[in-house]
């Protein structure tokens, strides 16, 4: 299985979109914006801000399993 470990991550405050790299062994619970700079945390039932605000999951939710650590 290919992971995709490039996503486009955008503040919902500001709208600011920036690439990031995730992280592979765990979930990325705050972000904060380059722009703004607020923190922003994942929507309720979502594991991480990738699987929120991201362009493409997180990679423990690619590999299928259910949560980050």
């Amino acid at each position: 299985m290919n992971l995709i470990l490039q996503s486009t991550i955008t503040c919902p405050a500001c709208g600011h979109e920036k690439e990031e790299r995730m992280p592979t062994d765990a979930c990325q619970y705050f972000y904060e914006c380059e722009n703004c700079k607020k923190i922003i945390k994942p929507k309720q039932g979502d594991c991480c801000v990738y699987c929120s605000y991201g362009t493409v999951k997180c990679p423990p939710i690619q590999k299928g399993t259910n949560c980050c650590g």
